[in-house]
């Protein structure tokens, strides 16, 4: 059965409502949403209040009653009709994240694909919850474990990923067979209500997914973490809001599942690839304009191919176009806000203070036909000291400082130098080195010769200060359910 949107976003600005059961709530304050590449405002939502946070938690508890008792069969239709409505709503989708977190139209619409896989990918995993059961002695002869849903979820989301982000989440709670209050960023939450929008037109019941805004956002993290009908708080964005969150949730020994930041190390040895390594680094730093999590931070080159990876790289990233996402010809658009913009600047002319050396980039940039936005150009940058910002916070920006190395184990202390420990990259024609390297780097994704980690059917995670708990896979299901030891006598 096929499944389509006849509908388009409004092309004027979009009004959004609190989605609260079945109820579509609207406040008097609102919060404007702007396209990060010319200031304009394309949407407003509602600025939820502490009563409205609480009806979602309330509608989320009263859907729990049912949803939890429905087959997996039930909630894998569900999944499946709304991954065929995302499909089919591609465009109009595309165009709400390109519009609110200004990514290029070609990244947004691979943004939705892979969001809609989440939904697709849970709808089988659904049917397949598993528990155990072994055979005891003559008083106990039955022992089961069960595997239930936690019950509400309190999910909060970042602006740069707005879709797979909440969709890697929302879809394992529903269906592991718990509902969802989901609180998306308030600069970027467009798209997630249109997904909410279609979620309701799949048949999901009132109350399995509602929507919330709310500026400040620390109101709703309060909220879910002082509520003890909030089984679960599922977080992604930085490591400080993380451990506030871990710290309030303590109170009510809520569960806890953090993505945090990431400052993750490109790997090149000397037996490389080069072609392959350098278009893979291209890639890796600059999905979304080095606006993600799993962004290449920190190069690590070896010193005999140093300045040939150098060189091949700054030519590649100097001819990428900066601009607006919306325009076709765009391979780097804005970052999310001046803010992003003047914090990469400082850190930059921290480093060259310190000796560094700008290759390429470097400078904000300004765009032809456009204001002075958010723009700022693929950078390469060398001889960044090793305790200078570059270095130890997680850029989340298109900066690329490149450091040489001598041998795998110092280059291996270098990349494990971090209070972070999400992702690493690593390249090389060596198996016995991929394997080492893999096996030594402390980072739950390592990526060999390849420009990013993907694939719904395993679980990402960070070590150290990146994260706790697992998203995607079977593991991000399982992460959504609580264990049950039965024991039967006879």
């Amino acid at each position: 059965m096929s499944h389509t949107v006849t509908d388009s976003p409004p092309t004027s600005e979009i009004h959004e409502l609190l989605r609260i059961g079945s109820q579509r709530v609207d406040t008097i304050d609102r919060i404007e949403v702007r396209n990060p590449a010319t200031h304009e405002v394309v949407g407003t939502c509602p600025n939820a209040s502490s009563a409205e946070v609480t009806a979602a938690i309330d509608a989320a508890e009263s859907a729990f009653r049912t949803w939890r008792r429905t087959t997996p069969q039930e909630r894998a239709r569900a999944l499946r009709i709304i991954a065929e409505l995302m499909t089919a709503d591609q465009a109009n989708l595309a165009r709400l994240v390109t519009l609110e977190v200004g990514k290029p139209l070609a990244e947004s619409r691979a943004e939705v694909e892979y969001a809609a896989e989440f939904a697709g990918w849970y709808a089988e995993e659904a049917r397949r919850i598993y528990g155990r059961m072994t055979i005891g002695g003559t008083d106990e002869p039955w022992r089961q474990l069960v595997r239930q849903p936690l019950g509400v979820v309190g999910a909060i989301t970042p602006w740069n990923y707005p879709l797979v982000l909440s969709a890697r989440k929302l879809f394992a709670a529903i269906a592991a067979g718990c509902t969802v209050v989901l609180k998306p960023s308030e600069l970027a939450p467009l798209a997630v209500f249109r997904l909410g929008l279609l979620a309701e037109r799949a048949g999901l019941p009132d109350g399995v997914l509602n929507i919330i805004t709310a500026n400040p956002p620390t109101l709703v993290g309060d909220i879910f973490s002082s509520d003890p009908r909030v089984r679960k708080i599922s977080f992604t964005g930085s490591v400080n809001t993380g451990k506030s969150l871990m710290q309030a949730a303590a109170k009510t020994l809520t569960k806890v599942g953090l993505e945090l930041g990431g400052n993750n190390a490109f790997i090149v040895f000397e037996d490389a690839d080069m072609d392959a390594a350098v278009d893979a680094a291209v890639i890796a730093k600059l999905r979304n304009g080095g606006q993600t999590c799993v962004c290449a931070n920190r190069f690590f080159v070896h010193e005999s191919v140093m300045d040939e990876f150098a060189t091949r790289f700054a030519d590649a990233l100097s001819e990428k176009v900066v601009g607006s996402g919306l325009e076709p010809t765009t391979e780097v658009g804005p970052l999310i806000n001046q803010t992003a913009v003047d914090r990469i600047q400082r850190a930059v002319d921290e480093a060259v203070a310190k000796g560094a050396t700008v290759v390429c980039g470097g400078t904000a940039a300004k765009v032809d036909g456009l204001p002075l936005g958010p723009f700022f150009p693929p950078t390469v940058i060398l001889g960044v000291p090793d305790r200078s910002r570059l270095m130890t916070e997680e850029i989340f920006g298109p900066v690329a400082p490149i450091t040489p190395f001598r041998d795998f184990d110092q280059v291996i202390e270098m990349a494990n130098s971090t209070e972070y420990g999400l992702a690493a990259y690593v390249f090389t024609r060596s198996l016995k080195t991929a394997m080492h390297a893999s096996e030594e780097l402390e980072s739950g994704i390592v990526v060999v010769n390849r420009p990013a980690p993907s694939g719904v059917e395993f679980p990402q995670g960070g070590v150290k200060q990146s994260g706790i708990g697992l998203e995607g896979g079977p593991e991000g299901l399982e992460d959504f359910t609580a264990s049950k030891f039965v024991t039967l006598g006879s």
